[in-house]
């Protein structure tokens, strides 16, 4: 390991850090999709559509769609996401 290495970590450990952040905002968000109906969850995608034709960008839209398309497969792949703190079926 270099010696710039030891200080600013390898170029996957400083991508990671940067969309730490991100990741733990889908995640908060991962509670309140779990208390949607399935109609509800099929809702968001107009939702973000209206968003979107609002003048919203994909980065603002982005924590939240990622959240509902996450917590959609879950329910549909009856898989948990390996990365959730609320990893419980």
């Amino acid at each position: 390991m270099s010696f710039l290495t030891k200080i600013f970590g390898t170029s996957n450990e400083r991508i990671l850090k940067s969309i730490r952040p991100l990741v733990d905002q889908i995640n908060a968000l991962e509670p309140k999709m779990m208390t949607l109906a399935d109609a509800e969850l099929r809702q968001k995608t107009d939702e973000f559509k209206e968003r979107l034709s609002r003048g919203e960008t994909l980065d603002d839209i982005l924590p939240e769609a990622f959240a509902a398309a996450r917590e959609a497969s879950r329910r549909v792949l009856i898989a948990p996401n390996p990365d959730s703190p609320n990893r419980t079926m």
